[in-house]
């Protein structure tokens, strides 16, 4: 099933997703949040996104990496995530985000992360990432905290999006998939 994203302006996007139980058989939420990310054309789907307030992303860096990088992408699900530590250099790339389509900015974020999830089949895992696989954690893991990468920007920037972000709330913006507009 593919699920309609849900827009800049849902409150969900805001809060705090919740921890799912242990063991809860979660599997065909996860191959649909797959199959929807795919739909979107996005590399990474957090389920507050799709109006599910529980603690569960899914990613796919490899969809961000040339076949001459040294790096490696992953296509994973990362259940109730903890990131340990972030560390090494800062660095800037231009991010965007399904549910606020049309509006990309440079966010700054450390190149390495360390974090404890669990796998689709509830295996305890604490890994390492770095790179393109790390931004793209750190983005949807963000999504869990009830942060949007917007939340990074301030002054002037965050001024010049915001009638953007008015127009997406309303559904003004033209996706190539199913949106829900807190607004409209």
């Amino acid at each position: 099933m593919i699920y309609p994203i849900v827009a800049y302006g849902n409150p969900v996007l805001k809060r705090e997703a919740e921890d799912i139980p242990e063991g809860t058989d979660i599997n065909q939420l996860i191959q649909d949040m797959y199959a929807t990310m795919d739909h979107a054309s996005g590399v990474g789907l957090a389920a507050p996104q799709i109006n599910q307030g529980i603690r569960l992303f899914v990613i796919d860096s490899t969809l961000m990496l040339d076949e001459e990088d040294e790096e490696k992408g992953i296509r994973r699900a990362f259940i109730n995530p903890i990131i340990l530590d972030e560390y090494g250099d800062n660095f800037g790339f231009e991010e965007g985000c399904l549910s606020i389509p049309d509006v990309r900015a440079e966010i700054i974020r450390p190149e390495k992360l360390t974090i404890e999830y669990y796998d689709e089949n509830w295996n305890l895992k604490e890994e390492e990432f770095s790179g393109m696989t790390a931004r793209v954690i750190q983005h949807e893991y963000d999504h869990l905290e009830g942060i949007l990468f917007i939340d990074y920007l301030k002054g002037l920037k965050k001024r010049l999006i915001q009638s953007k972000l008015i127009d997406i709330s309303k559904g003004k913006i033209p996706t190539d998939y199913r949106m829900i507009y807190p607004l409209k």
